[in-house]
């Protein structure tokens, strides 16, 4: 058993398929799991197209996120799986209108197969900075951290 490694299982998230978390965060680091376009609360997939599949995947890659008060922003690294190459001018545009720049990096494979033969599959590297966050906007508001005086800034 790992002290140190969470697993993350939210709630408005698809749960795992298998022996695996959704999951796992690591000091400031999360590594999530290879989503699918699953609807949560059924376990259904979500569309036949590339974009709708994109579009299910995104939200749900938020949902996890969510889940620990963090967004899309905080992803640094993705690996996406597809079933054709083909389709990537179309996946890009959904991908690239949930994300902001600096867009994280970024690796896309065609793959024989996904389960479920869906169509796409996205993992993340995702680094938690709340913290470094709060700690940035204190500074800005001129209190050094820390001190008593400044309620709820530090």
């Amino acid at each position: 058993m790992n002290v140190f490694l969470k697993a993350i299982e939210p709630e408005n998230a698809p749960k795992a398929l298998g022996p695996y978390s959704p999951a796992v965060k690591l000091g400031d680091f999360v590594y999530l799991s290879g989503q699918i376009p699953l609807d949560p609360k059924t376990g259904e997939i979500v569309g036949s197209t590339i974009e709708e599949q994109t579009h299910q995947v995104m939200k749900n890659i938020q949902a996890v996120l969510a889940d620990m008060g963090l967004g899309l922003r905080h992803i640094v690294k993705t690996t996406i799986f597809m079933s054709d190459l083909a389709n990537f001018d179309k996946l890009n545009e959904v991908y690239g209108s949930y994300l902001e720049e600096p867009y994280p990096a970024r690796s896309c494979v065609q793959v024989a197969r996904l389960p479920k033969d869906v169509l796409v599959e996205i993992e993340c590297i995702v680094i938690d900075t709340l913290v470094y966050e709060k700690q940035l906007a204190a500074q800005e508001q001129g209190c050094g951290g820390g001190c008593s005086s400044c309620e709820g800034c530090c």
